[in-house]
């Protein structure tokens, strides 16, 4: 198993300034650093795979995804920048070396609403025209798709692994498949272990290792020897990423909620984290 730390732990957004943290996430312990990209445009992606190589680090991409770039959206510009945006993010996996490509793809972060019947059934279409293009372009990459289920207070599309495993079929590709935030499915699933085993290997790619409360993990209530023994049963062979929030712009916070810090810092976070996936699955 190889563990990851995202670059949401300590800044957002993650730029070339921010390449200091590669030393740091390598010092913690960590084999993988996931880069949330926000703006890919202030990221020397050359300078950081040079980096990230000499530290014998691994790099995977995880997506931000905020109003201006919902391929659900009523506005058809908005689900354009959307594409765009999961197009770029593919080919910047590819490119650094990444497998997977994750995030809530199919929404905006913090869009929740009551709507009608009927305008829900035609963004859920406008969704999966736009996945069914994107999967195009990872098939292309040699990348898969990491859809992640988000809990209710974060959208109102995709909160549970049923409505993931849904989706994913109706797209029907080998190359969408589902990301498990351990911290969402705490407050959707009624048993995460058991969630896990219904994913099952085929089509769990990716997992961010998040504790009940965002924190340090192992200081909440997760069952984390029933997560780690259904990992095992299924055979993953992916990785485990702490994405946590240590400083999240003014945006992120109210998308996902951030009120207070998580942990007494950033680093404490990410080393105990480290420490703990560690023993967990020495």
């Amino acid at each position: 198993m190889q563990f990851g730390a995202s670059t949401f732990i300590w800044v957002s957004p993650f730029s070339t300034a921010s390449f200091h943290l590669l030393q740091k996430i390598k010092t913690a312990g960590y084999d993988i650093i996931e880069v949330a990209v926000e703006d890919a445009a202030i990221i020397d992606w050359n300078e950081l795979i040079s980096r990230a190589r000499d530290l014998d680090l691994k790099i995977t991409i995880s997506g931000a995804f905020g109003e201006d770039r919902d391929i659900s959206s009523t506005d058809s510009r908005i689900r354009y920048q959307g594409l765009r945006y999961i197009a770029n993010c593919v080919t910047i996996a590819a490119k650094v070396g990444s497998p997977v490509f994750g995030g809530p793809v199919y929404s905006a972060v913090g869009k929740t609403r009551i709507v009608s019947p009927e305008q829900k059934k035609q963004e859920r279409e406008w969704c999966i025209n736009g996945l069914k293009e994107s999967v195009k372009v990872a098939a292309d990459h040699g990348v898969v798709i990491g859809l992640e289920p988000l809990n209710r207070f974060e959208t109102d599309m995709i909160n549970t692994v049923d409505q993931a495993l849904e989706l994913v079929k109706e797209v029907d590709s080998p190359h969408l498949q589902i990301l498990l935030d351990t911290f969402h499915a705490n407050i959707e699933e009624k048993n995460i272990p058991a969630a896990i085993r219904k994913i099952g290997k085929a089509l769990l790619c990716h997992i961010q290792g998040n504790e009940s409360d965002r924190g340090t993990p192992g200081t909440g209530h997760l069952d984390w020897p029933g997560i780690k023994e259904a990992l095992v049963e299924i055979g993953y062979e992916g990785a485990i990423v702490l994405e946590t929030f240590g400083a999240p712009s003014a945006a992120l916070a109210k998308a996902a909620c951030i009120w207070r810090p998580l942990a007494n810092s950033a680093d404490e976070l990410a080393t105990e984290g480290a420490k703990f996936y560690r023993k967990m699955y020495s």
